[in-house]
């Protein structure tokens, strides 16, 4: 812990006194260097949820006095052709938060007015931050794995972004199948209202239509593959992976799709916000104060909680 001066807020910035700050797995591949930010020192968290206390030059849309919520994309260049084609996660030129610039692990912290999300009234702050990147990311993992109303979903690993897709899908009419090494995990998966849930390497009652892996665990994929059905999608949700070990064509012939899932649009967290306030989405947290934060990012690696760790920071 070091104090540091406020940071100002630069044209088109905006400065947060920062409520609560979700801990992601990102966050760990950070500190671990698994990952390795451009520069160092680098304050961590992507999932600050605070309000506007100061604004630079040239903001427009926020309002000092606002509560907002600032996800792991900071910014992206907006003429790329991926931005273009509104797929400003892709872009070349994207910057991050809390990797390429100071995060949310801070009392204060800077973000671009563009990209900072408007959280709902009625949801509080504790609650909304593992909406900011463990459900916009799971969000965009269901769309990617081609999910469809009523359809099996298969979830390898169930953490933060899991437990809050598996309300996403349920809202949606589907089936939910768990597949976790941690006990806790699987008891938490069927509180939550799975059909079934196991290890990965136990069989199933069906064969999956969907599959989303959210640990970062290569080797899980062949075994993935062997539950899904012709023509199922499965999906991976990961910054960072181990290798992939290779597997026979036979698990991934009749038509089945292996693909990633890299970061968040804008408009994936504007839309999966909304569907939060109106499912609504309840994420199980276990909170820290920011002093704690190397503790939290221990027990998350360690599976010690269901859920989210949050790390409280301010008042709001």
């Amino acid at each position: 812990m070091v104090e540091l001066p406020d940071p100002l807020p630069g044209h088109g910035q905006v400065r947060l006194r920062v409520a609560v700050c979700g801990v992601c797995h990102t966050d760990l591949h950070i500190v671990e260097g698994e990952i390795h930010p451009p520069t160092l020192p680098l304050t961590p968290g992507h999932q600050a949820v605070g309000v506007v206390d100061a604004v630079g030059e040239g903001v427009e849309r926020v309002q000092i006095g606002e509560r907002v919520g600032v996800p792991w994309l900071h910014r992206a260049c907006g003429v790329c052709e991926f931005c273009r084609r509104g797929e400003e996660n892709l872009c070349p030129n994207a910057f991050f938060t809390g990797f390429h610039v100071n995060g949310g692990y801070a009392a204060a912290m800077l973000a671009d007015e563009r990209y900072v999300l408007p959280v709902p009234p009625r949801i509080s702050s504790e609650q909304a931050a593992p909406l900011l990147c463990a459900g916009i990311i799971g969000y965009r993992s269901l769309r990617k794995a081609d999910l469809q109303p009523g359809e099996r979903l298969g979830l390898v690993g169930f953490g933060a972004s899991a437990h809050l897709a598996i309300q996403i899908a349920l809202h949606w009419g589907c089936e939910v199948f768990v597949f976790s090494r941690s006990e806790g995990h699987r008891q938490h998966a069927m509180d939550l209202g799975a059909r079934w849930a196991g290890r990965l390497g136990d069989t199933p009652p069906d064969l999956l239509d969907r599959m989303v892996i959210f640990a970062p665990v290569g080797a899980l994929v062949p075994p993935s593959l062997q539950v899904l059905r012709p023509g199922g999608t499965l999906a991976i949700n990961a910054i960072h992976m181990s290798p992939i070990p290779s597997f026979p064509y036979e698990s991934i012939y009749g038509e089945r799709t292996l693909r990633s899932v890299a970061n968040a649009t804008y408009q994936d967290g504007l839309d999966l916000l909304e569907l939060a306030d109106r499912i609504p989405l309840r994420s199980t947290v276990q909170l820290y104060p920011l002093d704690a934060a190397n503790q939290a990012l221990q027990d998350l690696k360690a599976s010690r909680f269901n859920g989210e760790a949050v790390l409280v920071v301010g008042d709001g």
